[in-house]
């Protein structure tokens, strides 16, 4: 479901692309490369995450059947590595991850159902009116959070958003800013539903999060708001 998501979000995101004037080829062209940072650093991040277990159990990064991957630490790496990516490819960064924050909402939305599948980031037990019949990584069946599918719909309501407001035109930025906080707010939340061993760790490493994310997204945004409010 990765596999999927890579390709239909690089798909979509390269229609968005050529719909806007930039060339579809070298979108999909850098979107392909960026995948290398943005996997290593999803690994990367889940590693520091979870440190002290790798210590304990003898774990390595790459080891194939020691699953684990941090979306977060995946868009870090991923921007900034496509600060010269994209420089080499004549491609402008804010219009860039304009068109690239459609490939980030379809490959999330997409992937997430590999995510209840695999039953990996499962929500918290539950009797509520949420609850779904659902396994952790464990295989573990339990009335759940389906905490996965939370994280789906709010990747395809954060899509319907960003293409009601390219249909608007908004300066370059914009969207991909607004996204970042967005998301990083929603998710968050969404996290409050996930199983953890250490829920007050899985707090405070969302707030934190969720705090840099949304200082990055006003960061990126403030350059593009038109000067004297015009």
């Amino acid at each position: 479901m990765l596999y999927l998501g890579s390709v239909a979000g690089i798909a979509a995101g390269a229609i968005a692309a050529q719909a806007g004037g930039m060339s579809a080829q070298r979108f999909a062209a850098a979107a392909m490369v960026l995948l290398i940072p943005a996997l290593l650093g999803a690994r990367l991040w889940f590693v520091l995450q979870n440190a002290a277990s790798f210590r304990v159990r003898g774990q390595r990064i790459f080891r194939p059947l020691v699953a684990g991957a941090a979306q977060d630490g995946g868009l870090v790496l991923c921007v900034v590595a496509s600060v010269p990516i994209l420089a080499l490819l004549d491609l402008p960064f804010r219009m860039f991850w304009d068109n690239a924050t459609l490939t980030l909402l379809v490959g999330a939305a997409v992937t997430r159902v590999g995510c209840v599948m695999n039953g990996c980031c499962a929500g918290r037990p539950t009797q509520g009116p949420l609850a779904v019949l659902l396994p952790n990584h464990r295989g573990e069946w339990r009335c759940r959070y389906p905490t996965p599918l939370l994280e789906a719909l709010l990747a395809l309501a954060l899509l319907a958003g960003v293409l009601f407001a390219r249909s608007m035109q908004p300066p370059s930025g914009i969207i991909f800013a607004s996204v970042l906080m967005l998301h990083a707010v929603g998710r968050a939340l969404v996290a409050l539903t996930r199983e953890t061993d250490n829920p007050r760790r899985m707090l405070r490493i969302s707030f934190g999060v969720t705090s840099l994310l949304v200082l990055a997204g006003v960061a990126m945004l403030w350059p593009a708001l038109p000067a004297n409010g015009s």
